[in-house]
């Protein structure tokens, strides 16, 4: 019952926020601690072991399936930095600011405060960026920091831990380290590997995923068995698997892994929100229990929250005047001072810190308190900078990532994917095959890399594209076929499974169109101009720049008296065709009667160029 009224309230919650534009993660956390307070509700208690060992590493996983390997080697300098040592200079600095606050406390304890507090969230991070639209910059450094940092800052609690029984060596701290992070790499590579070899041979969708929901552990358990980081080598298995799944998972594997983890991804990111806000009873009462009184532990969890934020921005800022004063390699490397705000403002807390807490031994002195800053912290940095971020997000003037240029990129892509099915379409043909099969074949990959083009120009709410018009009349259509269908089962005229197959096949390509749709709808009412790129090839190069939206008709359509989709330019002599999409495709008519090698965008606000020799976009 308790999971069933978790879920619908994350549901209900979530779907509001969607609704008016609220954050979701903030609004979860106050719904949380709002229900807590009614009477007759029982208290929620979070088990550290089911969160550390049963909840992060499917969190893990799932926003690794959105992250970029190449990405994430690229940027193994900033990771090391966020996730390493700001880790260590957070712990100490809050460490010393719990110790001088909390009278009697041991050092370690504090110490072991800090590092509870030190790691920013990959939930958080990864929620509040998507709904912020962040620049992809900054969620890129978020989310990857906040994959890797939760493995230093247990290893860092772990240390602090020890520290108040026994006293490790340096050379002991280090030994631990490397091999938490060896081991990591070595258990989360030998386990990608292997199932990377399963998955190549795996053609059931639904194994396939099945083997998804047990690799995150396959990964973490062993790997914490062996005293090494089981968040890294969740990371590792997790990274490798998406990089590799286009190669060793079929298509339909895909949608259906992706599918499901994006449901499970949704559940417990909001839940863990949920529940966040739900532990604010019990700590307030266990605090209210210490000896200290009320100003002291206000102060103490002020404190705290205080050193928490200041810490990351000093960090920041200093490792960004320190890269901008270096050598030329570490000035390119350099974040500038918006990309910087954003980053220290944006570190903020999740479950993983108040299970992390709750690891602090029971006969603790103050546990209590220390078990409230921590809380405070995370609850204090959703609420202060999760809830001013949009507005530093605006103030800092940095473009989100741009729809057009996202367009464009895919544009350029299922060209050349499209030319690469085209010319192995033609080794692979004899001439023998049935007549039209060959036509059909090149029309349905032509028109795919069509419909990428016609998402940029004019609003797409201006206009019906060719792929618009055949969404609309496909769509018809299947409901057409998908009603006598269900005529059929209703009227128990053929077996069940005959009539699911059919059934499924039509729900199949209409969720292809329902996605292709949703991909549109996003940005209907406004123009999809991409912004100008550098010349990558001669004729680029040698070519003017074009005037964005200087033409307004296809000279040849209009003498012909057909229609036209999109407008291009040539550079070489000004005559302005018409797009791929396009019926009568003049513009390309037009090169391959004269040569002119280069066309720009007619379209309003657009200044992107074409090279027909060189398929290059400038």
């Amino acid at each position: 019952m308790a999971v069933v009224a978790l879920i619908t309230t994350v549901g209900v919650v979530a779907g509001l926020c969607d609704r008016f534009g609220w954050p979701t993660p903030l609004v979860l956390v106050v719904v949380g601690a709002a229900v807590s307070l009614v009477p007759g509700v029982p208290s929620v208690s979070l088990d550290p072991e089911l969160v550390l060992n049963a909840l992060l590493p499917p969190l893990l996983y799932a926003t690794t399936a959105r992250t970029s390997l190449f990405d994430f080697r690229h940027n193994k300098a900033s990771i090391v930095l966020l996730s390493v040592v700001l880790v260590v200079f957070s712990t100490v600095v809050v460490g010393w600011v719990a110790w001088l606050l909390v009278p009697g406390v041991a050092l370690a304890a504090a110490l072991a405060l800090g590092a509870v507090v030190a790691p920013p969230d990959a939930v958080a991070a990864a929620a509040l960026g998507r709904r912020l639209g962040l620049p992809r910059r900054v969620a890129t450094l978020l989310e990857q920091e906040s994959l890797v940092n939760d493995a230093a800052a247990l290893i860092a609690l772990s240390v602090a831990l020890s520290a108040l029984t026994a006293s490790p060596s340096p050379f002991q701290v280090a030994g631990s380290f490397l091999w938490a992070v060896a081991g990591a790499v070595l258990v989360g590579g030998a386990v990608a590997a292997v199932l990377a070899v399963v998955r190549a041979r795996l053609r059931d969708p639904v194994l396939d995923t099945l083997l998804s929901f047990v690799a995150p552990y396959l990964a973490f358990l062993p790997a914490e068995a062996l005293e090494a980081s089981g968040v890294l080598a969740t990371v590792m298995t997790g990274l490798t698997l998406a990089h590799l799944s286009p190669r060793v998972q079929t298509a339909s594997a895909r949608v259906t892994e992706a599918v499901t983890w994006r449901t499970i991804g949704f559940v417990l990111e909001n839940g863990v929100f949920l529940l966040i806000g739900t532990q604010l009873p019990g700590l307030l009462a266990g605090a209210a229990d210490s000896g200290l009184g009320a100003g002291r532990i206000a102060a103490v969890c002020a404190g705290v929250l205080a050193a928490t934020i200041v810490a990351r921005a000093v960090f920041v800022f200093g490792v960004a005047g320190i890269l901008s004063a270096g050598t030329p390699a570490m000035r390119r490397a350099a974040w500038s001072p918006a990309v910087a705000g954003l980053v220290s403002w944006a570190g903020m807390r999740g479950v993983v810190t108040l299970a992390a807490a709750l690891l602090l031994p029971e006969d603790l002195a103050d546990r209590e308190v220390l078990l409230l800053a921590a809380f405070t912290v995370v609850v204090g940095s959703l609420l202060v900078q999760g809830s001013t971020l949009p507005w530093l997000v605006r103030r800092v003037g940095l473009p989100p990532p741009d729809p057009a240029e996202d367009a464009l990129q895919a544009a350029e892509i299922g060209d050349a994917a499209n030319a690469a099915g085209l010319t192995r379409l033609a080794e692979l043909t004899t001439g023998g095959e049935p007549e039209g099969l060959v036509e059909r074949l090149r029309d349905r990959s032509i028109a795919r890399s069509d419909a990428a083009w016609e998402r940029l120009g004019r609003p797409l709410a201006d206009q019906e594209t060719p792929s618009n018009t055949y969404a609309r009349l496909r769509m018809e259509m299947l409901a057409a076929e998908r009603d006598v269908v269900v005529q059929a089962r209703d009227a128990g005229t053929a077996p069940a499974e005959v009539l699911a197959s059919a059934l499924s096949a039509i729900d199949v390509e209409e969720s292809l169109l329902d996605r292709y749709q949703e991909l549109e709808n996003r940005d209907r009412d406004r123009a999809l101009a991409p912004r100008p790129r550098e010349a990558p090839c001669d004729h680029l190069r040698d070519a003017p720049p074009g005037e964005p939206g200087a033409a307004s008709a296809c000279e040849d359509c209009l003498r012909e008296g057909t229609t036209w989709v999109h407008l291009r330019t040539c550079l070489t002599c000004g005559h302005v065709g018409c797009c791929d999409s396009s019926p009568r495709r003049h513009s390309r008519v037009h090169f391959e009667a004269v040569g002119h090698p280069v066309v720009a965008s007619a379209e309003p606000n657009e200044v992107w160029r074409w090279c027909w020799v060189d398929s290059e976009l400038g």
